[in-house]
């Protein structure tokens, strides 16, 4: 099973490859690079949204944490159909504005204020290297497991192998690789809960095996309604807050075709949801003493399942792992060149580099987010708690901004500042930390309150938001347009 697995893995990394090269030979620009000409039709957006969804979380992380706490495992699932429901139905109209990234959204709706669109930027680029050391981790925990090798080496293969395809293809590579992706990982799921439930002996023999706190609904006897709740939620706010959901929006074709592809990925990751639970569950009724929850998905891939099936099954997990790297890596370097640089530079990169510095900057990322992948080995407990402290924040200021004209760079400021400090508390104080499950409840809570009051108690914004949109078109301009090319005869007349 390794050597065939590493074979299979080779040669599923060298199609990818392949496939980032082909799509990409067309790509004439920055915009091409970094969000795909903005035409992405209704199944590409699909594909891409679904395989970004079904990433390490809910792999290797629903399904390790099924198998400690049962039905809780569709937690997961449901949170995030929720999220992208509602993203869905909230935020898709933005498409119309032709943001490039969520700063500058998020900015827009406070008057495009420079400081809370360098602000979210930074906080964005930190979140995104949370999420990539996130899969980095999932996909080193695999290769770990399989092949014996050892786990640091193992999170530094993962990386190297996204980035190799998103380097080469960018954005519109991430699109078409993820396309492929879901349809792997989505029939080696379903398949592997199908044979699972067979070598432990059926569904009654799975339940059977289960403590009854698991049992109960969301397993909500064994880990409490508070913390079932923060886990969901944290999730929801994971998507509702996440960057590379937002590009999906912006490179989207029309606002229809984004609307209709995020409800039928939120109805697929709905019904997808009790997949990793029942993995998880059939893995305790047949092992119930493994080291690491983690490795319940790839145990079973490896111990109960036929040869071809199971290196099928374990392309399937390594699949969710790279679909979901790849499109955080390049959410966060659109940030860094539309933001970031001219943070540091001051100006805005000229439109015929975009493509070169965007490479440049993806290596960078991969590389800060392996750093940190390199100190951790508890997705679950990683991947809540930086939404919390990183991404609360930004989720409430994406509603309030939304929906309520009264909000304004103060208030933004203030909800930034409040959500994170809250996380940062709760994270810390251990009886609380226990009580909520994770930070994501009280931070949000803080978060809204904080934008409210310091809203209302500032002077309103003076800017409209047709000026707002005006001044960053303006902007971005410079780096998706060429300079235009004096004509020499009329120089010299």
């Amino acid at each position: 099973m390794q050597m065939t697995f590493m074979l299979a893995f080779g040669l599923y990394l060298l199609g990818m490859i392949a496939l980032s090269w082909f799509v990409s030979r067309k790509s004439q620009g920055g915009e091409d690079f970094l969000l795909g000409g903005r035409s992405l039709p209704l199944l590409l957006t699909l594909g891409t949204t679904v395989a970004t969804m079904v990433g390490t979380g809910s792999s290797m992380g629903a399904v390790g944490f099924a198998y400690q706490n049962g039905w809780a495992g569709t937690l997961y699932g449901i949170g995030g159909a929720i999220g992208i429901l509602l993203l869905a139905w909230w935020f898709a109209p933005v498409r119309k504005l032709r943001f490039m990234t969520m700063s500058e959204e998020l900015s827009y709706y406070v008057g495009a204020n420079p400081l809370i669109k360098n602000l979210i930027a930074l906080v964005i680029f930190i979140a995104s290297i949370g999420w990539l050391g996130a899969h980095i981790i999932g996909g080193g925990m695999y290769l770990s497991w399989l092949t014996g090798m050892d786990i640091q080496w193992a999170k530094v293969l993962i990386a190297l192998s996204f980035a190799i395809y998103v380097v080469i293809g960018g954005y519109t590579a991430v699109v078409w690789t993820d396309s492929i992706q879901a349809l792997i990982l989505f029939s080696g799921f379903i398949l592997m809960a199908v044979f699972a439930l067979h070598q432990v002996g059926g569904w009654d023999a799975m339940l059977a095996a289960q403590p009854a706190g698991n049992l109960s609904w969301f397993a909500i006897d064994n880990i409490g309604l508070l913390p079932a709740i923060s886990l969901s939620l944290a999730i929801l706010v994971g998507i509702l807050a996440t960057p590379s959901f937002r590009q999906r929006i912006y490179s989207g074709s029309d606002v229809r075709s984004i609307r209709r592809s995020f409800t039928y990925s939120g109805v697929l990751y709905l019904m997808f949801s009790c997949i990793p639970a029942i993995i998880g569950m059939a893995a305790y009724a047949a092992v119930k003493d493994l080291d690491n929850p983690s490795f319940a998905f790839p145990h079973i891939a490896l111990h109960f399942m036929p040869l071809g099936l199971g290196v099928l099954i374990i392309i399937a997990g390594i699949s969710a792992t790279l679909s979901s790297a790849s499109s955080d890596a390049i959410a966060a370097v659109s940030v860094v060149l539309r933001d970031l640089y001219v943070l540091v530079t001051g100006k805005m990169p000229q439109a015929h580099k975009v493509v070169l510095l965007s490479r440049f900057a993806l290596v960078l990322t991969i590389s800060l987010a392996l750093g940190f992948a390199l100190t951790s080995n508890d997705i679950i407990a990683y991947i809540t708690k930086m939404i919390a402290i990183l991404m609360s924040g930004m989720c409430v200021c994406g509603l309030l901004g939304r929906f309520w004209p009264r909000y304004n760079w103060q208030g933004a400021l203030a909800t930034l500042v409040t959500g994170t400090a809250t996380a940062l508390y709760i994270s810390l104080t251990p009886t609380l930390n226990s009580l909520f499950g994770n930070p994501v409840l009280p931070s949000l809570l803080g978060a809204l309150t904080a934008g409210l009051l310091v809203s209302l108690l500032t002077p309103a914004c003076q800017i409209s938001r047709e000026q707002a949109l005006a001044i960053l078109d303006a902007e971005r301009q410079k780096m998706e347009s060429p300079a235009p090319v004096l004509n020499t005869a009329a120089q010299e007349s």
